[in-house]
């Protein structure tokens, strides 16, 4: 289909030229180029309000940002051959930082293709069209895939809460080979198995694998908590690293029960302790237990999915990480993620000092890690720069 013209207000130009893709509603002169009308995903060519030729990029009138760039050469268009060379791309930086095919292998905005994720398991890639403009394009993101990396299959993804935002239904698809059930990975030494097509996001949190691998620095951990542990990879590495015993903390028995899987998979289940339920339930269960660590991981969901949630959340952040501060022994290690977007780098270490504050502890900041290499963040749009974690020593009493 041939794309129609964009036209921009005065002056809201700005934010596409400075590097960003996005384009909301508001900034749209739809007197010269109604919104009304438009298909969603359908491809559109952006204009500054005097004429001037900005890029190309696909329109969703019913979301509130209704367009983005994808391409700013004008002989470049939205097609195979820009998905193609795009995610050529996208693989030559993985190769290069990867000895092993398993990572993130497209980061939506950040390697240039607005609306899609692809996670790589080896020969199996799981993909995930966000936007309407991806998914009107999705036989062609097949196709560029397959020419590129030449899997034996491709499962879509497509359960994600955020295609709700772009009028989008949810479901997982398989459009290449059978779905596998179990497969494995590695993660440094250790070997974990994943379910792709009923997992949590796409099966497994790649973001937190360099700041997991990061805690063989601190030495063996003694008893360690491992809170929100999905597939137990935080707790696993750690035993890997000598810990004396770990206690597993997740709401999914599902999960649980794959955490003992991994833990005998890597010889490494007389170590493990299981615990289902509620993260702040079990963290005040063991409270009353007085049950004391060396080492707390706290690696929960997002409490802050939306800016009106920023106030609950921030007290969410405060109270899990106050319990977890609670149940560590005097000199002991605290490890604490936030993967909300809205959550600053800032906020969330005073967020995380105040529930020391409450305990009357004090912290020492070790390490501040956030997303893997393989989640590159785009310099001109903040929304890519998500993952917050944080290594923090509590000082021994006097």
């Amino acid at each position: 289909m041939k794309p129609v013209p964009l036209r921009l207000k005065k002056d809201q130009d700005r934010r596409l030229l400075a590097g960003h893709c996005w384009v909301y509603s508001n900034e749209v002169d739809i007197g010269a180029t109604p919104l009304k009308g438009l298909e969603p995903g359908q491809p559109v060519e952006l204009f500054a309000q005097h004429g001037r030729w900005i890029g190309h990029g696909y329109a969703n009138p019913n979301s509130l940002i209704c367009a983005r760039l994808v391409s700013r050469q004008r002989n470049r268009p939205f097609g195979i051959a820009l998905l193609v060379h795009r995610i050529r791309t996208a693989l030559a930086l993985r190769k290069r930082l990867y000895a092993l095919p398993f990572y993130r292998l497209v980061h939506g905005e950040s390697d240039a293709l607005p609306g899609l994720i692809v996670d790589r398991y080896g020969d199996l890639l799981a993909v995930q069209l966000t936007t309407a403009g991806m998914e009107r394009a999705r036989a062609d993101v097949i196709v560029a895939l397959e020419q590129v990396l030449r899997p034996t299959s491709i499962v879509l993804r497509n359960d994600t809460a955020v295609r709700e935002q772009e009028g989008l239904s949810q479901q997982i698809e398989w459009v290449l080979g059978e779905n596998p059930g179990e497969i494995e990975l590695t993660e440094g030494k250790l070997r974990f198995g994943i379910l792709p097509a009923s997992g949590q996001k796409t099966g497994w949190f790649f973001d937190q694998a360099d700041n997991r691998l990061a805690l063989a620095r601190f030495g063996q951990p003694g008893r360690v908590l491992d809170c929100c542990c999905y597939l137990g990879a935080w707790g696993l590495q750690a035993a890997a690293a000598g810990a004396e015993s770990v206690t597993f903390v997740d709401s999914s028995n599902s999960a649980l029960e794959q955490v003992a899987q991994n833990a005998a998979r890597n010889a490494l289940d007389r170590h493990v302790r299981i615990c289902h339920g509620d993260a702040f339930d079990v963290l005040r269960a063991l409270r009353a237990e007085q049950a004391r660590f060396d080492l707390v991981v706290l690696d929960p969901p997002a409490f802050i999915k939306r800016r009106k949630d920023q106030r609950e959340g921030t007290r969410a952040y405060e109270r899990l990480n106050r319990l977890g501060l609670e149940l560590l022994q005097p000199g002991g290690y605290l490890v604490t993620s936030s993967c909300s977007f809205h959550m600053s780098r800032e906020a969330f270490l005073l967020t995380v000092q105040a529930a020391a504050r409450r305990t009357g502890q004090e912290l020492q900041l070790l390490l501040t890690g956030a997303q893997g290499l393989d989640h590159p963040v785009h310099p001109a749009i903040a929304e890519t720069a998500y993952l917050k974690t944080f290594f923090l020593r509590t000082l021994p009493a006097d």
